[in-house]
């Protein structure tokens, strides 16, 4: 039966909470919904092998969730040792796909072609590469924001798609896929979330112009943009009366779940969107994009 989208999953205030980053999925209240027990796949992936970065935990994990009960293998890129990464093979494995687990920063380009070979060497092949891994720190004013931190969050953000994309694309084959998370802020930025919030537009430029270049390879290049999305990257880098009231301000009234996220990235890497390219696909509640 079809359930109201406002009271589908659970309503601001959340408990207090804060975590330090990149935070820890166990340690959230409520748990977020990765579509464990809810996504049910239909073989629109069968055989296709994903990369995805920041798979770990957050909307990552739930795209990694949904692509292996499509049929795909992937490979999981995450920043560091973490319990949160071997959950999330745990689960592809338990589709009866393939999960193979990669720490490291992708940050550094050096990394991030290791990421392709690795994915190469064990699949023998490369259909999708999902651009997602990020970072984001909440800052009342241009002066608290350090060089270091404007660096880095542009090199995980922005030069990372780079990287994987330059480094993947001579491996695809026409039908491939390449689908990057964006953000609500890259058209509506948060002067808080400044760094990570012009790092989004960069990535949505990004898209529109990689698609243009390489639809002659039969590559086809989106990007999603999520409004507020319960992930740790919330309770692990904002205030705390800003997660406590994370996403009430969206029409839904609520923040989404990384699994409200997961169809989105399916149908982009799938055949039934083979005529949409350079395309920004908005899961925001409800907030528009102006």
């Amino acid at each position: 039966m079809p359930q109201d989208p406002q009271t589908a999953h659970a309503t601001p205030p959340q408990p207090d909470q804060k975590q330090p980053p990149p935070g820890s999925t166990g340690e959230m209240t409520p748990k977020p919904d990765h579509g464990e027990e809810s996504y049910r796949g239909s073989g629109r992936l069968a055989g296709r092998a994903a990369i995805i970065t920041g798979a770990d935990s957050g909307i990552g994990r739930a795209v990694a969730i949904a692509y292996a009960r499509e049929g795909a293998d992937v490979l999981i890129s995450y920043l560091e040792e973490h319990d949160d990464a071997a959950e999330t093979a745990r689960w592809i494995e338990q589709a009866g796909r393939r999960a193979i687990v990669v720490a490291g920063n992708v940050a550094e380009e050096s990394h991030c072609k290791e990421l392709v070979d690795r994915a190469v060497r064990e699949f023998g092949r490369l259909d999708i590469l999902v651009n997602n891994a990020a970072m984001q720190r909440t800052h009342e004013s241009i002066e608290e924001i350090s060089s270091e931190e404007w660096d880095q969050t542009f090199r995980t953000n922005i030069y990372s798609q780079f990287y994987l994309c330059k480094a993947a694309i001579p491996h695809m084959k026409p039908g491939s896929a390449i689908v990057n998370t964006t953000s609500i802020n890259a058209k509506n930025p948060s002067p808080q979330l400044l760094a990570y919030a012009t790092t989004k537009g960069a990535i949505a430029n990004f898209t529109a112009g990689l698609a243009q270049l390489v639809a002659e390879k039969g590559i086809r290049v989106n990007c999603v943009a999520p409004g507020p999305i319960w992930t740790p990257l919330i309770p692990s880098t904002m205030p705390e009366e800003a997660v406590k009231n994370f996403g009430k301000n969206t029409p839904m009234g609520r923040a989404g779940q990384p699994a409200e996220l997961a169809p989105a990235y399916v149908m982009l890497a799938s055949g039934e969107a083979s005529y949409i390219t350079g395309a920004l696909i908005p899961v925001t509640g409800g907030r528009p994009m102006l």
